[in-house]
């Protein structure tokens, strides 16, 4: 209660000045661990409760806009708040500073991991890291399939999206679009299998947040649509997309591993709906069966780094960038090509996330409340359960058997595991990471930190 006359004298202020604003995303930046529900879950502490820049209804429907598109939905919600705030320099400013910590950190991480992969002590941190992170992303499965499967027939779309990107192999891309498509269909002719929530009155705004302020005076023209600022943003925006692949192309000497990079990546960009857990298995398939950039154990190798630092976890992709480049340098220094192909891979990765805020949030807010779009984005978060799913199966295989064949009959392809490649001592460790989180609830942090610890002592024990 003592604390309540300063809030609500903060959320009457006219306007949040811009160098306070950037002070606090540069602190949302450094402590953004525990993925996007952590990162998500700061900011609501952060933005709404603590210094009412926003309420809680605008904060959800931020945080639905961004669910429907492609890319790190905590990095475009903080681009989105930064850009309704502060316009353009405070939508670049938020979603900078919220992706800058994890790329410094990565960067330095992936530096030691290739320098010095081989030693002993490095090696058994990451056997430790491995376990933790199948259980990471099991309880992920968990934490989203209460909140998304709440009837049956969501359920079967989990069941289905699993069953087509397990056993069929379908592309991503298609099982999202095919998803949302359903829900649209089934809205409109047995609506009562989505099972939707009823919106509630306390999604009326209460007036008493710094931009609820700024939308009483007028001061939020911005986000109205504008036909010819659309098309402003789609010329800047696709030029800066497109600026790595460009000068890879153009600038002789360069390995061709930067023009590969830039343009997976910026493919991967537009298909990443659900978040990083349920691309991972899209981007781990390309970058090591068709790429060759790196082994399956390595793919867990770097969710484990981007699990340990701040930042969205799809900064694992900087870890495979820098590896694919570090291993095929061409002309250049292994470490320079590694520091090239981390700076291209985050550029195109996170320059879509600008676009999609910058172009589409005026005209995603006009369908505020449009049930049709809630019925679509259900199910594709539904059908990212059954993608997750399969991530985990994907990685539990790797974790626990040294070798995985694939057994194919004609469209149908599945993981066979090696009995005889069985290592116990990663079974163990993942069961114990799965204790420590689903048991016990030691959270994130310390069960990373624990199976590293253990990793290292069997390690250099054994």
């Amino acid at each position: 209660m003592t604390h309540e006359p300063t809030a609500v004298a903060d959320a009457q202020r006219e306007r949040v000045p811009f160098a306070e604003a950037l002070v606090v995303w540069a602190q949302i930046g450094l402590l953004g661990f525990g993925g996007p529900a952590g990162q998500v879950a700061l900011m609501h502490k952060e933005l709404v409760e603590q210094r009412h820049w926003i309420d809680e209804a605008r904060f959800l429907h931020a945080l639905n806009y961004c669910m429907l598109l492609p890319g790190p939905e905590a990095t475009q919600l903080a681009t989105y708040i930064g850009w309704l705030m502060h316009r353009t320099r405070g939508g670049i400013a938020a979603g900078t500073l919220f992706v800058l910590p994890g790329f410094l950190s990565i960067l330095g991480l992936s530096v030691l991991y290739a320098s010095y992969q081989q030693v002993p002590a490095v090696a058994a941190v990451f056997f430790g890291l491995k376990a933790a992170v199948l259980a990471v992303v099991l309880e992920a499965v968990v934490r989203i399939g209460k909140r998304a499967l709440q009837s049956r027939f969501m359920i079967g779309l989990a069941v289905g999206a699993f069953l087509a990107i397990f056993v069929l192999q379908a592309p991503f891309p298609q099982i999202v679009l095919g998803a949302g498509l359903v829900g649209v269909i089934v809205n409109r002719f047995f609506p009562q299998l989505l099972a939707l929530p009823t919106p509630t009155a306390n999604e009326a705004r209460d007036g008493r947040s710094v931009i609820d302020g700024m939308a009483a005076r007028g001061e939020l023209a911005h986000t109205r649509p504008s036909t010819s600022r659309a098309l402003l943003v789609i010329v800047v925006c696709a030029g800066l997309w497109s600026l790595p692949f460009l000068l890879a192309a153009a600038i002789s000497g360069t390995p061709a591993v930067l023009v590969d990079e830039s343009a997976f990546f910026s493919k991967a960009a537009v298909v990443t709906f659900g978040g990083a857990y349920a691309v991972l298995a899209y981007i781990a398939q390309q970058a090591v069966q068709t790429f060759h950039w790196l082994r399956p154990g390595e793919m867990l190798d770097g969710l484990g780094l981007a699990e340990t630092t701040p930042g969205p976890l799809i900064m694992v992709v900087q870890f495979v960038g820098f590896l694919g480049a570090y291993r095929n340098p061409g002309t250049l220094s292994p470490l320079t090509a590694g520091v090239l192909g981390s700076i291209v891979t985050v550029w195109v990765t996170f320059v879509p996330c600008f676009l999609w805020i910058f172009l589409g949030a005026p005209y995603i807010e006009a369908l505020r409340g449009s049930r049709p779009l809630r019925a679509a984005l259900s199910a594709i978060t539904a059908s990212v359960v059954g993608v997750i799913m399969n991530l985990s199966v994907w990685f539990s295989l790797h974790v626990v058997f040294r070798r995985v064949d694939d057994w194919t009959l004609g469209p149908l392809h599945l993981p066979v595991p090696q009995r005889a490649s069985l290592d116990l001592a990663s079974a163990l460790l993942a069961l114990l990471a799965m204790l420590a989180m689903f048991r016990f609830r030691l959270g994130l942090a310390k069960t990373l930190a624990g199976s590293a610890l253990i990793g290292v002592a069997y390690k250099l024990l054994a």
